[in-house]
């Protein structure tokens, strides 16, 4: 079987990760796999955050438990060291469908490096407080940005699990 249709087939989220962060070249193969995807006019309006500081994660985490309401200490990101966080430019139509492009792609290559990965929503929560917006201001990025999603990566602890089997009727042909 092809390799890309292969990972596409076998590429599951993970709800458990090693503490033990990637090596930087394998979160940087990631991050151009994210680049390397398809944007509406080819504008390539988005912008990636690649988080591997544990205290950024640590704020990250809590800030996304209290969006989703979760209680303190627990982890949204599952215990993954590194968080790779897609944003979009606002002003772009296609922003959030783009951002999914990329994270889908880094997804993927994530699995095609032993990796694994889950996308995290409530970006979009955070990059709409204060705090956030001050934090690429501070990381000297310009403009308005939308979060899209995470990227968690890491070693995965444990198996993979089995994919589910695909709902029959998804699909209808016209020819």
């Amino acid at each position: 079987m092809n390799e890309v249709l292969k990972a596409i087939r076998e590429r599951r989220s993970i709800r458990k990760f090693k503490p033990e962060l990637p090596p930087k070249q394998a979160l940087e193969q990631i991050i151009e796999a994210g680049l390397c995807a398809a944007s509406g006019m080819n504008k390539q309006a988005t912008l990636t955050l690649a988080v591997t500081d544990p205290q950024l994660r640590a704020r990250l985490a809590a800030a996304n438990c209290r969006i989703g309401g979760w209680p303190d200490g627990f982890d949204p990101f599952y215990g993954a060291p590194a968080i790779l966080i897609v944003l979009a430019d606002k002003s772009r139509a296609t922003g959030l469908y783009d951002g999914s492009l990329v994270l889908g792609n880094m997804m993927l290559a994530a699995h095609s490096l032993g990796l694994g990965s889950i996308w995290i929503h409530r970006a979009r929560e955070e990059f709409e407080q204060p705090e956030y917006q001050q934090l690429l201001k501070d990381l000297g990025v310009e403009g308005e940005w939308e979060g899209v999603g995470h990227c968690a990566v890491g070693y995965i602890e444990g198996e993979a699990p089995q994919p589910p089997a695909r709902k029959p009727g998804r699909v209808v042909w016209v020819e």
